[in-house]
């Protein structure tokens, strides 16, 4: 049984293109009811007439103008999912229309088949709406027979939110030249060094994020601050200190980034308050950001830089202790000492292989926490 049968699908394609848009109402159409209109503001009119599950329509940088499309539905036509094309690959423009509200940013190259899946995703999301209104003055036990599909259609969602963001970060790191593997092992060796701390399900969750996201506002810095090859000047240095606040305004205002954003704020703070941007100290200074720096600074230390070989783990242990108490959070570098060298070089030798796409950096962690565990009460 269709647990959604009864809520119609229908989308509504924005293109100023003759071609594309006939190509994209051909196709659409095989499977659900389709219109097609020039712009933005025919899109408005047309929202206006007749409630769409979903609208496709382009972001139009380099002022964005497409995004004039959420706030004009969320007054006329409420439950209709906003999805939006990029013909500019820019980390700055997706996370600006998430911001604004946009549901998916689909970035080059596109093809038909990922349109496709946005759009999938986003009648689940119209489905969802459609059903909170239909239920909304019903008993709880009846919505309650709902609760776990829903749940799984936002974690779905979640997960789609995740990949674009992983593809905003990748085209980040390649900007930065950073070392193969990089953003794995960041959030592999970060909920490592969490799930050793003993955090709970949210804040695994949002340390996951936050570092995923830690160095985002580095899209705020100059391409000649970024990649200078030799010692910054006491202004590029100012400026290249601002990049966590930067990343905190970029992810202010997104709900499911709350948590993950103060770990960007402050994951260049310090336990004896000499860090910055704001001069932190202590417990002053979220968990997720005290986890982080310890591992910001395990990562730089073993990996190979074009100035320096690579330190062992031994050396790199030794100096996370010297800082202990005032560059790192004692608590935090007694747990990284506890953990075997053999589960840092697991999760190193894994970030260079490439996820799976099914598998998620938790299930890597947290495979190999309880493997650990087991052996450890087989011995």
């Amino acid at each position: 049984m269709d647990l959604f049968q009864g809520i119609r699908k229908s989308l509504l394609v924005v293109e100023s293109d003759s071609e594309k848009r006939n190509l994209l109402l051909t196709y659409f159409q095989k499977g659900v009811e389709c219109d097609a209109v020039e712009s933005i503001d025919e899109a408005i009119d047309a929202a206006a007439l007749h409630e769409y599950s979903a609208i496709l329509a382009p972001l139009l940088p380099p002022e964005l103008t497409g995004l004039e499309l959420i706030p004009k539905l969320e007054l006329l036509s409420p439950n209709t999912v906003p999805i939006f094309t990029s013909e500019v690959e820019s980390a700055g423009n997706t996370v600006k229309a998430y911001r604004a509200g946009a549901f998916d940013v689909v970035q080059m190259p596109m093809s038909l088949q990922k349109l496709e899946t946005a759009v999938q995703r986003a009648f689940i999301q119209y489905e969802m709406r459609s059903l909170r209104d239909r239920y909304r003055n019903q008993i709880e036990s009846e919505v309650a027979l709902r609760t776990f599909e829903l749940e799984q259609n936002l974690d779905e969602i979640e997960r789609s939110y995740r990949m674009t963001l992983n593809a905003v970060v990748k085209s980040l790191e390649k900007r930065e030249l950073e070392t193969e593997g990089h953003g794995e092992r960041m959030i592999t060796f970060s909920l490592r060094l969490a799930y050793e701390l003993g955090l709970e399900r949210a804040a695994l969750r949002d340390l996951e994020l936050g570092t995923l996201l830690h160095d985002v506002g580095k899209i705020n810095i100059p391409d000649d601050i970024l990649r200078k090859p030799v010692r910054l000047s006491m202004t590029e240095w100012n400026m290249m200190k601002q990049h966590p606040v930067f990343g905190h305004d970029i992810l202010a205002g997104i709900p499911f980034l709350e948590g993950a954003a103060r770990i960007v704020a402050e994951h260049h703070e310090s336990w004896d308050g000499s860090g910055y941007p704001h001069g932190l100290r202590g417990e002053e200074i979220a968990i997720g950001a005290r986890i982080l720096a310890v591992i910001d600074a395990f990562d730089a230390m073993i990996s190979d830089r074009v100035y320096r070989r690579a330190r062992s783990y031994q050396a790199a242990l030794t100096e996370i202790e010297r800082f202990a108490g005032s560059q790192f959070d004692p608590m935090v570098v007694e747990a990284f000492r506890n953990i075997p060298a053999s589960d840092w070089e697991f999760l190193h030798d894994r970030s260079l292989m490439g996820r799976l796409e099914n598998q998620s950096y938790q299930s890597i962690v947290s495979e190999l926490v309880f493997a650990r565990r087991g052996m450890e009460l087989v011995h």
